[in-house]
């Protein structure tokens, strides 16, 4: 038996009013996803322990067997693994957006989903301008980098507000607050002088793209405490195709391979299809594959109902269209969003998302289609969802 586990982040959400209360995955047509819905056992799960922030970190921690009340310190502590940066005892690290401010608001919290090789250049002058010998900024992919300081540990303590968090408002009233916060107010307000007056920002300007005018610092992490081999804690060989650093750093510490798959992205130019050939032919040599999807994630942000829907309707058609396709009688799959993100409220939410397992041995739900309503109706209910990835292996 092989296995697959799913991750369509950020598919789940609310009922939208202008859409009939339908929810994103009500309005999306995945004829393969509600095939898997009628055949499998669908219910609901809380990937988000209570009290926790819903952030993919947490919620893939949990989908990957792990307890996020037990491993979870912190998201940029996780991306930094990934990206091969130590935080040591004496140090924490800090996600560094590249974000546009437009008149004081928060126009956009990924700068225009600016390129890799132009944030590189943002963030390399930001080193040469604000680094130092306790402050370090390394370029990340796109428009997420990290920032890490050295002996001030208090900057923990700073209440900052995520960027995606604040489409459009003021930023003024969400900057960093509290004890330890006026280091990261200090960097991120000398950021915009830097950034502003940059020749990268200049061309984008004068293209009609989003100026990545300051950068924003949040998600603070201090050391990450080791977490158990996946293999040592599930029995099984395991490898992940994502684009994120996020989902990266959690692999690296659960010591799972990282496939480099060409044309795997964050955003709607994602090559759903290599993704997923790619993510089939590596059960050849391992026992289990997570294939995570960023790009529905991203269109909840931005607000966007149309293309949270289409990419939505392309894991469907050319992602789940091949996994329903392979060997079916010795393939079990897990498929389900790590957390909501609802288009209205253009951020992460933590309630409880729907899942499907499906393959020989799980007994139908009566489930009639892939949704928040149908999984509601079965009753059936993963309260923590850590647990969810050892139904894999029970039917």
């Amino acid at each position: 038996m092989k296995y697959i586990v799913l991750i369509i982040d950020g598919a789940a959400g609310l009922p939208i009013p202008s859409r009939n209360m339908s929810t994103c995955l009500e309005l999306a047509y995945i004829p393969n996803l509600d095939r898997m819905a009628r055949e499998g056992l669908v219910g609901i799960t809380r990937t988000v322990p209570q009290g926790m922030e819903p952030s993919s970190g947490c919620a893939c921690m949990s989908i990957m067997g792990y307890d996020p009340r037990i491993y979870y310190k912190g998201r940029s502590g996780i991306e930094a693994i990934s990206m091969g940066v130590p935080v040591l005892q004496d140090e924490v690290g800090f996600r560094c957006n590249l974000v546009s401010i437009v008149n004081g608001a928060m126009f956009d919290y990924s700068a225009g989903h600016i390129s890799s090789d132009e944030a590189r250049g943002l963030i390399n002058v930001l080193q040469e301008e604000l680094g130092s010998e306790s402050i370090t900024f390394y370029p990340g992919v796109g428009y997420r980098h990290l920032c890490k300081i050295k002996g001030y540990p208090e900057a923990l303590k700073s209440d900052c507000t995520p960027p995606h968090d604040i489409p459009n408002r003021p930023i003024q009233e969400y900057l960093p607050q509290g004890s330890g916060s006026e280091l990261l107010c200090d960097l991120m307000q000398r950021s915009v002088d830097i950034l502003s007056n940059h020749e990268i920002n200049k061309n984008r300007e004068a293209s009609g793209k989003p100026t990545a005018n300051m950068i924003w610092l949040f998600w603070g992490s201090g050391q990450i405490p080791e977490m158990p081999r996946f293999k040592e804690l599930h029995n099984k060989n395991a490898a992940i195709t994502t684009s994120v650093d996020l989902l990266r750093g959690l692999a690296k510490m659960m010591d799972i391979t990282i496939l480099d798959i060409p044309g795997v992205t964050d955003g709607p130019d994602n090559d759903y299809n290599r993704q997923a050939t790619d993510a089939l032919n590596a059960l050849r040599t391992h026992d289990l594959i997570f294939i995570h999807v960023e790009s529905p994630d991203e269109a909840g942000h931005a607000g966007n109902i149309d293309a949270k829907v289409h990419a939505i309707e392309r894991v469907d058609g050319e992602m789940v269209s091949k996994i329903v396709s392979y060997k079916a009688d010795e393939i079990h799959v897990l498929a389900l969003p790590d957390h909501p993100t609802p288009v209205e409220v253009r951020t992460h939410t933590s309630d409880p998302v729907p899942f499907i397992l499906w393959g020989p041995g799980f007994a139908q739900s009566g489930a009639l289609s892939f949704s928040e309503a149908e999984a509601g109706k079965t009753g059936i209910v993963i309260q923590s969802g850590h647990k969810l990835i050892k139904r894999l292996n029970s039917s």
